[in-house]
C-alpha cells in the first residue's frame, strides 16, 4: 500500500510539471540567467492589479522563440548587457481582463503613469485594448535591454506599457541616446528573428512563428 501511495504521489508531481502544451517551454531552463519581471504578475501595470492568469514570475514562450531569445542574450553579454522580460505567453483570460477592466470607465488607479494623455474610453477606439492578443500565441514578448553590472534598464525615452506616441519606435522627441537605445534593442532583436510592433519600442514576434492562427488560455504557473 505504501508503494502505491509513493506512485500515486509521484504521478501527481509529475503532472503538476508537465502542464504546459506541447511546444512550449519555461524560458529560464534555457536562459538561466534571464531577468524576467512578469509586470501582469504584480500590480505595477495600468490595471492596478495582477492579471487573471498569471499565477507566478514565470516566463513561458513557445521553444523557438526561447531559443531565439537566448541567441539575442549570448549577443548582448558580449557587450555586458542583457534582456528585462516583462510580457511573453499571454493567457487569453488575462486578455478578457483587459476588456473588462477597460469598461469600467471610473476605474483609473494608474491612470497618470501609463495613460495620462488618453481618456480610457477611448482605448478601444485607439487600439490599446483589443479581444485577441498576439502574446497569447506564445512567440511574442515584450522586453527591454539592462546595464549587465548594475541591471539598471537603457533609457528607452518611456516607460515599458505607455500608451501614446512616446513609444512609438521611431518617435522623434526623445535624446539622441535614447534614440540609439532604441535602436540598439531594435537591430539586436530582428537580427535574431523577430519584427517589431512600430508603436511599441519593447514589443517583438517571432517571424513563422510555429501557432500563427492558435490563441492559448492555460495559467501561467
Amino acid at each position: 500500500m505504501k508503494f502505491f501511495s509513493t506512485l500515486f504521489l509521484l504521478l501527481i508531481c509529475f503532472l503538476s510539471f508537465a502542464q504546459l502544451p506541447e511546444g512550449f517551454t519555461y524560458v529560464k531552463d534555457s536562459i538561466p540567467d534571464l531577468d524576467v519581471e512578469l509586470r501582469y504578475n504584480t500590480s505595477n501595470n495600468f490595471v492596478g492589479k495582477r492579471v487573471d492568469g498569471y499565477h507566478s514570475n514565470k516566463l513561458i514562450l513557445t521553444k523557438q522563440t526561447a531559443q531565439a531569445l537566448k541567441l539575442v542574450q549570448e549577443e548582448l553579454q558580449n557587450r555586458n548587457l542583457c534582456l528585462k522580460v516583462y510580457d511573453g505567453y499571454r493567457p487569453q483570460q488575462a486578455v478578457n481582463h483587459f476588456m473588462r477592466w477597460a469598461r469600467q470607465l471610473n476605474d483609473t488607479i494608474n491612470k497618470s503613469i501609463f495613460y495620462p494623455d488618453v481618456k480610457k474610453k477611448n482605448l478601444f477606439k485607439s487600439g490599446y485594448i483589443a479581444s485577441k492578443s498576439g502574446h497569447s500565441r506564445g512567440s511574442t514578448v515584450d522586453l527591454t535591454i539592462i546595464n549587465g553590472n548594475t541591471g539598471k534598464p537603457l533609457d528607452m525615452g518611456s516607460p515599458y506599457d505607455f500608451f501614446g506616441q512616446e513609444s512609438w519606435v521611431n518617435y522623434a522627441d526623445i535624446t539622441k541616446k535614447q534614440k540609439e537605445n532604441r535602436q540598439l534593442l531594435q537591430t539586436v532583436m530582428l537580427k535574431h528573428g523577430f519584427r517589431n510592433y512600430p508603436k511599441e519600442w519593447w514589443h517583438f514576434t517571432l517571424r513563422h512563428e510555429p501557432f500563427p492562427k492558435t490563441y492559448f488560455d492555460f495559467p501561467i504557473e
